[in-house]
C-alpha cells in the first residue's frame, strides 16, 4: 500500500482484544511494507557498520606499504558509502510510508466504528477519549509500527557485526560480543517505570483534552452564567498536571538516554585499553585495533534504536489499548443484517416496538410522552434500528430492523437527536444530504419556521446573495439554541424519510413559533410516519395519536385532550404538576366519584319508590 493509494478499500477487521494484539494485527497487515523497510534498513546499517573495516584495511595497507590493498579499501569504502546513501534514502521513504499507512488504517477503522455506532458511541466512551484516539494516538501507533522494522534491522546488524569482529579479531571481538548485548539490555529494568509514567501522562493529557472539549462545547452557556473563569482555572490545573507528568516522564527517558551514552563510552575505553595492551604484545595490528574501535563507535548508532523502540512501545501501548477499547464496541444489532434480506428495498408500514408496546401507525403523526428524558433518548435510538444496548428488534411493516443492512435501516428510519450537530459550511451544504426529492429546501425551511434564521445568516454573510449560500459557523455557535434546532429540523424534513423520529425538536423554541412548527410539520409530513418525543402541549395537540410510556411500557394511548383529563401520570408530565397538585387532583377526582355514586344511589331510591307506588295502584285497580 502506497500513500497515493489511500484510503484503504477495506481496512480489515482488527484484533481489538487488547492493545498489544491490535499492534501485532497492524504489523501483520503491513508485512510487505515492513519487509521493504527491513531490507533497506539492513543495507543502510550494514554499509555504515562496514566503514570501520574499510578504514582499518586502508590504515594497515599504508603501514604495510601495499598500494593494491589501499586501492581495494578505497573501492570498498566508496561502495559502502553508496549503499549507506541508498539505504538511508529508501529506508526513510518506506518508514514514513509505513507510519502514514498504519495511522490511516487506524483512522479509517475509527471512522467506520463511529458511523456504525452512531450516537451510541459517545454514550459508551467519553467524547474526549474519542478525540484523543483519533488524533494523537493514531500517530503514536503508527510510530511503533514504523519503528519495528528499523529496530529489527539494527538488531540484525549488531549480531552480524559482533560475529564478524569475533572472526576478524577474536581477542577484541570477544569483548565486543560480550559487552554489546549488555549495552542493549542495560535500560531494560527502567522500562516498566518509564512506561508507567508515560501512561500516567497520557491519562492526564486525555483528561485535559476532554475538559477542553467540554468547555468549548458549552462556551455559550458558560458565558451566560459567568462560569468562564471557573472552567478556565480547571483547565489550567489540568494543564499543569499534564506538564508535571510530562516532566517526570522526560526525566526517566533522559536517564535511559544517558545510560545509552555512558555505557558505550565505557566500553570504548575498555576496548582501547585492552587493545593497546595487546598491540604492545604484538597480538593485534594497528589496523585491527582501529577497525574494532571504529566498529564499536559506529554501533552506538544502531544501538539507539533499542531506546527508540522501547519509547515507541511505551507510548503506543496505552494508545493502542484505547483504540482497541473503542474498536471493540459493537452495535446491539448486526450492521450487515440478515443475508436473506440483504437485497430487499426499505420496508414500509407501521412502526412497532415489542419491548415497550409502542405502535406508530403508518402515515400518521404519533407523539410519545416519556417522563424520563434519558429513557426517551434510548427509545428513539431503538426506533432507529441502532440501539446502544441489547434489546428486542423494532419492526417496520412487520420486518425487524436488525435484519436489514445498516444503510437500509437508516434510510427507512431517520432519528434526529435532541442535540443535533450542525457542521460548518454553507446552508446549501447543510442540506446536501440524501433525500427523497419530494420535499424542496424552501418547503422544509418554511415548515421549520426558519425565516428569521435565514435573515440572521444572510446578515452575517455579506457576500451571500442567496440565503442558501450563507455560511454557518462550526456547530452553529453563532446561532441561538432555537435557531439551531429549527435548521436541524429543516434538514430532517428535507430528507423526507419513510419514518422520521424527532426527539424534543422544539425544546428551545418559543411557544408562538412552536405552534407554527407543529402545523408545518403536520402538513409537510402528511401521509408519512412521524414520531415525536415531546411533552409540549402545542405539539401534542396536533398529534393524531399520543402514547404515554411509563417505566418502559406503554401506559396509555389516546389524544391529548382526552389523556389530560383521564390520565393523571400524563397530566403530571405535560402540565408540570407538583406532587401536591397531583394529590389534590386525585382527591378531587375521588370526591367527584363519591358524589356521582351518591347521586346514583338517590336516583335508584326514587326509582324504587316510584315502582312501589305503581305496584300499589295496580293492586287497588285489581281489587276495584
Amino acid at each position: 500500500m502506497q500513500i497515493q493509494d489511500l484510503p484503504y478499500p477495506d481496512p480489515g477487521v482488527p484484533d481489538a482484544r487488547s492493545g498489544p494484539r491490535f499492534l501485532w494485527w497492524l504489523f501483520r497487515n503491513q508485512l510487505g511494507g515492513q519487509l521493504k523497510s527491513l531490507a533497506w534498513g539492513l543495507l543502510h546499517f550494514l554499509s555504515v557498520s562496514a566503514l570501520p573495516f574499510c578504514v582499518g584495511v586502508a590504515i594497515q595497507a599504508v603501514v604495510d606499504h601495499s598500494g593494491r590493498r589501499l586501492a581495494l579499501a578505497g573501492g570498498l569504502l566508496a561502495l559502502c558509502c553508496l549503499g549507506s546513501a541508498l539505504g538511508d534514502t529508501f529506508l526513510h521513504r518506506t518508514a514514513v510510508t509505513n507510519w502514514i499507512t498504519a495511522a490511516a488504517r487506524v483512522q479509517q477503522l475509527l471512522a467506520h466504528k463511529a458511523a456504525n455506532l452512531g450516537s451510541a458511541l459517545t454514550r459508551r466512551v467519553a467524547a474526549g477519549e474519542v478525540v484523543a484516539v483519533s488524533t494523537g494516538d493514531v500517530e503514536k501507533i503508527g510510530w511503533f509500527v514504523e519503528a519495528w522494522s528499523r529496530f529489527t534491522a539494527a538488531a540484525v546488524t549488531i549480531v552480524v557485526v559482533c560475529a564478524g569482529l569475533v572472526v576478524y579479531q577474536p581477542a577484541l571481538g570477544g569483548v565486543v560480543a560480550v559487552g554489546l548485548p549488555f549495552l542493549a539490555l542495560a535500560a531494560l529494568p527502567l522500562l516498566p517505570r518509564a512506561t508507567r509514567r508515560a501512561d500516567f501522562q497520557r491519562e492526564k493529557a486525555g483528561r485535559a483534552t476532554e475538559l477542553a472539549s467540554d468547555t468549548v462545547a458549552g462556551l455559550r452557556v458558560l458565558r451566560g452564567i459567568g462560569g468562564e473563569e471557573l472552567f478556565l482555572d480547571r483547565y489550567r490545573k489540568a494543564s499543569q498536571e499534564v506538564r508535571h507528568a510530562a516532566v517526570r516522564s522526560a526525566r526517566m527517558w533522559s536517564l535511559i538516554a544517558a545510560i545509552q551514552v555512558l555505557l558505550p563510552g565505557l566500553l570504548l575505553i575498555a576496548i582501547v585499553w585492552y587493545g593497546v595492551h595487546l598491540a604492545r604484545q604484538g597480538r593485534v595490528e594497528i589496523g585491527e585495533l582501529v577497525t574494532v574501535y571504529s566498529s564499536v563507535m559506529i554501533l552506538t548508532y544502531p544501538l539507539r534504536h533499542f531506546e527508540e523502540i522501547a519509547m515507541a512501545y511505551s507510548f503506543s501501548r496505552p494508545s493502542a489499548t484505547r483504540a482497541a477499547r473503542v474498536l471493540s464496541l459493537e452495535r446491539a444489532t448486526s450492521a450487515e443484517g440478515s443475508p436473506d434480506r440483504a437485497g430487499d428495498s426499505s420496508p414500509s408500514g407501521d412502526l412497532y416496538d415489542p419491548a415497550t408496546g409502542l405502535l406508530a401507525p403508518s402515515g400518521r403523526l404519533t407523539a410519545v410522552v416519556c417522563g424520563d428524558p434519558d429513557a426517551a433518548g434510548l427509545l428513539a435510538e431503538r426506533l432507529g434500528g441502532h440501539p446502544s444496548q441489547e434489546s428486542t428488534s423494532v419492526l417496520l411493516g412487520g420486518v425487524p430492523l436488525d435484519e436489514l443492512p445498516l444503510g437500509s435501516a437508516r434510510t427507512a428510519v431517520l432519528v434526529q437527536d435532541k442535540d443535533p450537530v450542525l457542521l460548518s459550511g454553507t446552508l446549501r451544504e447543510l442540506l446536501d444530504v440524501p433525500a427523497s426529492g419530494d420535499v424542496g429546501a424552501e418547503e422544509a425551511l418554511a415548515a421549520a419556521q426558519c425565516a428569521d434564521v435565514l435573515a440572521a445568516l444572510v446578515q452575517g454573510s455579506l457576500d451571500a446573495a442567496d440565503p442558501l449560500d450563507a455560511r454557518i459557523t462550526e456547530r452553529g455557535r453563532s446561532l441561538s439554541g432555537g435557531q439551531r434546532q429549527r435548521l436541524a429540523l429543516a434538514r430532517s424534513l428535507f430528507t423526507d424519510p419513510e419514518v422520521l423520529v424527532l426527539d424534543e425538536p422544539t425544546s428551545a423554541v418559543d411557544s408562538h413559533t412552536e405552534a407554527r412548527i407543529a402545523e408545518g410539520v403536520r402538513a409537510l409530513r402528511a401521509g408519512r410516519t412521524t414520531v415525536v418525543f415531546t411533552s409540549s402541549p402545542l405539539l401534542l395537540d396536533h398529534a393524531d395519536r399520543v402514547v404515554l410510556v411509563h417505566e418502559g411500557e406503554v401506559a396509555a394511548v389516546g389524544v391529548h385532550r382526552e389523556l389530560v383529563h383521564k390520565e393523571p401520570r400524563y397530566r403530571a408530565i405535560v402540565t408540570r404538576e407538583t406532587d401536591e397538585e397531583t394529590a389534590s387532583h386525585d382527591v378531587q377526582h375521588e370526591q367527584d366519584a363519591l358524589n356521582e355514586q351518591d347521586v346514583r344511589r338517590e336516583q335508584q331510591h326514587v326509582l324504587h319508590e316510584r315502582q312501589d307506588v305503581l305496584h300499589e295502584l295496580e293492586e287497588i285497580e285489581e281489587s276495584a
